[in-house]
């Protein structure tokens, strides 16, 4: 019997403006700890929080290999009920702009053990928050010093 590997992973996506400017926040906890953040453009809150789960998905894929991704359990941590919801299958997903993304997701998921998604306060989600707000600033900085 193999070892079953649990991760966890704090996620968050923001925008500014709602649509607006958005990026990503990921934290990899124990054994991994990493954490990235990236710039997504012009996206909503909740494209934004689903471009992190994907994000997340993927980065794992690559950080463990092919061989162990049936052997780890991922739990997310998310501050958005709305995404939480709908990724444990409680809510339906009214926006069309995330079903492609819900499919991706649903895709990844097949590729490990075991993926569960919970909601967490905001302030038990501050690392993945200020990742993204560190992505925001950078792209912020850049538009007024370009724009």
């Amino acid at each position: 019997m193999s070892q079953i590997n649990k991760i966890s992973v704090h996620v968050d996506g923001g925008s500014r403006g709602n649509p607006g400017p958005a990026a990503l926040g990921v934290v990899f906890g124990a054994p991994l700890n990493k954490s990235y953040s990236n710039y997504l453009g012009i996206k909503t809150n909740n494209e934004a929080e689903y471009s992190a789960v994907v994000f997340a998905l993927q980065k794992l894929k690559s950080l463990l290999g092919k061989n162990n991704l049936k052997d780890t359990e991922v739990q997310f941590f998310m501050d958005s009920e709305l995404a939480v919801k709908q990724l444990n299958y409680e809510y339906k997903i009214e926006s069309p702009n995330i079903i492609p993304s819900f499919i991706k997701i649903h895709n990844l998921r097949l590729s490990f053990g075991d993926v569960k998604f919970t909601h967490v306060p905001r302030e038990q989600n501050k690392d993945a928050d200020k990742m993204v707000n560190i992505a925001l600033d950078e792209n912020t900085q850049k538009d007024s010093l370009f724009g």
